[in-house]
């Protein structure tokens, strides 16, 4: 069964996406008719000019190259002849894959036995053909074109004369063949990196040789090692670059302080994770004599060290971000700079670049400016600490001190927080509660998720689970962060006028939901009798916020949330503004956190080049960097559920002989997917493990019947399990039904 691709909605004025896909899904509705542009661009919802030549430009690209032909003039069809096509494999766990091109519609299947040796990623050029019998379309691929990746970490099994690399990946679904004289010191059941040298026509094995040895399996820094090799991440700088931190300039010169706008002398202060050692940003805060409220955001100043075209610059740029582990952080600069001198630490002047608005008691906005500053930070609170003081002060025409209990105190000792700091933090507080109901009422989407987090001992192991959620404190900082990110995207994106700007520049964008991923969200979510309402927009956005409101603290937000989720489009980095649909922001960009993030870097560089008077940069340089930024935050993410993954794992090995409450988050023809609720680890029950019955897969109903009992097991479904096999090298749990 074809896999439905994403649909992007076109609208007026907004960037055309997957053009050559919505006009292949037009003329395939009946490919006997044709249609002229006018009637394509019609159903495409296209009404501008700006998208009409867009269309114009893309149907002629598609006739020279014969994917659809012009029968009349201006009239086109589809090119039944077109056989061959570009495309990307997306390969699956049980071995098969899609064939996913812009000339067709839906993904297309490809049995293992026609992949021709294209693997996960590769860019193929393939043969699509109907089957008979079925009618449907199947692809063989026919070339590999270009290779997503070579390198790949797992598992040798050493034989007398040679040895096979087992991969972790479940995407990867031929071992690697190393001959003797390519294993470079590794030894049988070492855990390594091979690269692929070559595939020999005759062979189903690539050819491969051992580039690392990391370990052995089940090691914690050699599996931590291998999660961030497997998505190309890596984990150490190179000398040269950590050369170049070192030789940096840190001193803060009166020169350089008279070029910025002197902040020192405002009351300014931190909120971050208690484990954080990088602070980003710091808000300032001060009464004006007119009643309102003048607030900084200020955000550390990367980009005045950060020098373009130098080692150092190369290296952020090819990380693109820092990753965020389970039990380590590998950053995007060097812990010189991270830590160190862009860090905002207290009690230490810094340079910054600000976002600085005057705001009323209604957190209208009624001035705002943006620049370089000097800022000295008074205080550096966790947002425990935060939280502590909004629970226990209360705004008043006297203030006093607050005594930071010892519990809660990260100095391990109480200490008195000044009335200065306890009324700058109610207050701000308070307008960020007004800032977020303003957004909500506007259409945003509230994905408050709990984070699952680890209590790890001193080498590591988890010693127990425990979850995160964002409070008041988390919130202030998020609406005054988002409030800069908007605000900086609207001055170099909006004219005079309110029409977009011709300025290049980087936002972060987010596209509509996938209606057909939401007709399949309603349709799970109507089993726990819950519903979301598609007519509109708005109705779109309430009715997910009342969901994730009614699945709170539920057996199964967990996995609602979670489809939630995917039903969303992801968010990207593009010089293309469409908006963010999730904040329902028309503007917005990354700028308040450049120590872990290079998109911010960029954001600073060009701000600062058009506050400058610059004309604006070529937008094709920044397309690229902008993709390049996506991707790696995109493999930085997988790397860091990974990590989770195999704590959980880790977790549970000691934990074998426990019957645990779980909830079905999934079904499938090989098995049930289990989350345990007091943990949220998840694992399989396979069906060949339930002895009870003969199960077998009901599609339409999510769910596993027995074929003699009738005996269901249905998505959402509360079940008792037990663990029954942890495997560390894969991340996968098999739990054993505790059945009825």
């Amino acid at each position: 069964m074809p896999r439905k691709n994403k649909k992007i909605y076109k609208k007026k004025g907004k960037v055309i996406k997957d053009l050559t896909r919505n006009i292949f899904k037009i003329l395939n509705q009946d490919s006997d008719k044709f249609y002229n542009y006018k009637q394509i661009a019609a159903k495409l919802n296209i009404f501008d000019t700006d998208g009409k030549t867009q269309l114009l430009k893309k149907l002629a690209e598609l006739t020279a190259t014969k994917k659809i032909k012009e029968v009349d003039r201006g009239k086109f069809q589809i090119n039944e002849d077109r056989k061959y096509s570009l495309g990307t494999l997306d390969i699956t766990s049980n071995g098969n894959g899609y064939f996913m091109s812009d000339d067709y519609e839906d993904d297309i299947f490809i049995p293992n036995i026609n992949l021709g040796k294209g693997l996960h990623g590769d860019i193929v050029k393939a043969y699509v053909y109907k089957k008979r019998r079925s009618n449907k379309l199947e692809a063989d691929v026919v070339e590999v074109l270009e290779r997503a990746k070579i390198e790949f970490v797992g598992v040798l099994q050493l034989n007398k004369n040679f040895g096979f690399v087992l991969p972790d990946s479940n995407k990867m679904y031929a071992d690697i063949f190393i001959s003797q004289n390519k294993l470079n010191g590794a030894e049988h059941g070492d855990k390594v990196q091979a690269t692929i040298t070559d595939w020999p026509e005759k062979s189903k094995n690539p050819f491969g040789k051992i580039t690392k040895v990391l370990g052995k399996p089940g090691d914690h820094n050699t599996e931590m090692h291998s999660i961030l090799l497997e998505y190309d991440l890596p984990y150490e700088f190179p000398k040269e670059v950590e050369e170049e931190a070192q030789s940096l300039p840190v001193e803060i010169t009166k020169e350089e302080i008279a070029k910025r706008r002197d902040m020192r002398n405002d009351l300014t202060f931190t909120i971050d994770p208690k484990d954080a050692k990088d602070f980003d940003d710091a808000l300032s805060f001060k009464k004006l004599e007119n009643g309102n409220y003048e607030i900084g955001i200020h955000i550390a100043d990367v980009s005045h060290y950060l020098q373009p075209k130098t080692i150092l610059d190369a290296e952020a740029f090819d990380r693109a971000t820092s990753v965020y582990l389970v039990d380590r952080v590998v950053p995007m600069l060097p812990e010189m700079l991270s830590n160190g001198v862009c860090s905002l630490r207290p009690n230490e002047e810094k340079l910054t670049f600000s976002a600085v608005f005057e705001i009323n008691e209604k957190a209208q906005l009624i001035k705002q400016w943006f620049g370089r500053t000097v800022t000295y930070s008074d205080q550096r609170f966790a947002y425990e600490e935060a939280q502590s003081i909004l629970e226990n002060c209360k705004l008043s025409d006297t203030i006093a001190s607050y005594t930071m209990p010892i519990e809660t105190s990260i100095i391990d000792k109480e200490y008195e927080v000044t009335p200065d700091i306890v009324e700058a933090t109610l207050q701000l507080d308070k307008l960020a509660k007004i800032l977020r109901k303003k957004r909500m009422k506007q259409g945003a989407i509230s994905f408050d998720r709990v984070e699952v987090k680890f209590h790890l001992d001193e080498q590591a192991n988890p010693t127990g689970v425990y979850f995160k959620e964002a409070k008041d404190a988390n919130k202030l900082i998020e609406e005054f962060m988002l409030l800069a990110n908007r605000k900086v995207a609207e001055f170099i994106g909006k004219a005079k006028g309110g029409k977009p700007s011709n300025k290049t520049f980087i936002y972060r964008v987010h596209d509509e939901p996938d209606i057909e991923k939401l007709a399949s969200l309603q349709n799970i979510i109507s089993k726990f009798g819950y519903k979301i309402d598609t007519n509109t927009r708005e109705s779109t956005s309430d009715s997910l916020n009342q969901l994730l409101s009614d699945v709170h603290g539920k057996a199964e937000s967990n996995m609602i949330e979670t489809l939630a989720i995917r039903s969303m489009s992801k968010a990207v980095y593009t010089t293309q503004n469409i908006g963010h649909y999730g904040l329902a922001f028309d503007y917005y960009s990354h700028f308040t956190s450049p120590i872990r993030r290079y998109p911010d870097v960029m954001t600073h560089r060009l701000l600062q080049h058009y506050l400058d008077g610059g004309n604006s940069v070529k937008q094709d340089v920044y397309e690229e960097k902008c993709k390049h930024s996506s991707k790696r935050e995109e493999l930085a993410s997988k790397a860091e559920r990974d990590s989770i993954k195999y704590m959980q794992v880790k977790y549970m090995q000691d934990h074998k002989d426990e019957v645990f409450d779980g909830v079905i988050t999934g079904v499938t023809e090989w098995g049930i997917y289990v989350e345990i609720t007091k943990n949220k680890c998840e694992g399989m029950v396979r069906i060949r493990d339930i002895k009870s019955d003969y199960y077998i897969f009901d599609e339409e109903q999510y769910a596993i019947v027995g074929q003699s009992t009738k005996q269901m097991y249905q998505l959402g479904d509360d079940v008792k399990v037990k663990v029954k096999k942890t495997d560390l090298e894969r991340k996968h749990l098999d739990f054993d039904l505790i059945e009825h």
